[in-house]
């Protein structure tokens, strides 16, 4: 039995996210573009201030206590930012938003020193903003949903049945550009978060 109440698919990027907002019978109530960091803040500062590659840097090396102040104050930021653009939605749509559904992510190291290193600082920026995500969405009450990119539009076009292009690619007719795949594949997690 689908769950009540509007699901919201993310699909997230650094400093900005895709936001699309389903009913129960998987119609697009809203999608917008949303804003995850105050502008004038890094939106990747362990990938680009504290990482192993200096053609990202945009000042000289920062050491272990200054990356870790840094990105203290860019997730302070995402924080607000996130939270504000939560509230905007869910005051902007027609429903009670029951979920929120992010790409799943992989627990990292929280030292400081091992988080900038190869593979994670590559990973760090991008599990911050999902971790804040699924922090005010829970804070909100909705249930948080996760899901992988890769599989997604396959296991909603598979739930769907003959409905999948049109739920799917529909929208893109109906609503007009944009509605490209980060559109689709926030849908299909939404559509998928509505099965559960």
């Amino acid at each position: 039995m689908p769950s009540a109440g509007l699901r919201v698919g993310i699909a997230h990027h650094l400093g900005w996210a895709v936001a699309v907002t389903a009913d129960a019978d998987h119609r697009v109530v809203d999608r917008r573009r949303i804003e995850l960091v105050e502008a004038g803040r890094p939106a990747a500062p362990i990938h680009h201030e504290g990482g192993a590659w200096p053609m990202h840097q945009t000042g000289p090396p920062l050491d272990d206590d200054a990356l870790a102040a840094l990105a203290a104050e860019v997730r302070a930021s995402v924080v607000r930012m996130t939270g504000a653009a939560l509230d905007e939605l869910a005051d902007a749509v027609p429903d009670p938003i029951a979920s929120i559904s992010l790409r799943d992510w992989d627990e990292l190291p929280a030292d400081i020193a091992t988080l900038r290193q190869v593979p994670h600082e590559a990973k760090a920026d991008s599990v911050m903003y999902r971790e804040v995500l699924a922090d005010a969405a829970a804070a909100r009450g909705w249930a948080v949903h996760r899901f992988t990119a890769k599989d997604v539009e396959a296991e909603a076009a598979r739930l769907l049945g003959d409905r999948a292009h049109d739920v799917l690619h529909g929208p893109r007719a109906e609503l007009g550009p944009p509605w490209a795949k980060d559109h689709r594949q926030a849908l299909a997690a939404a559509v998928l978060a509505g099965a559960s």
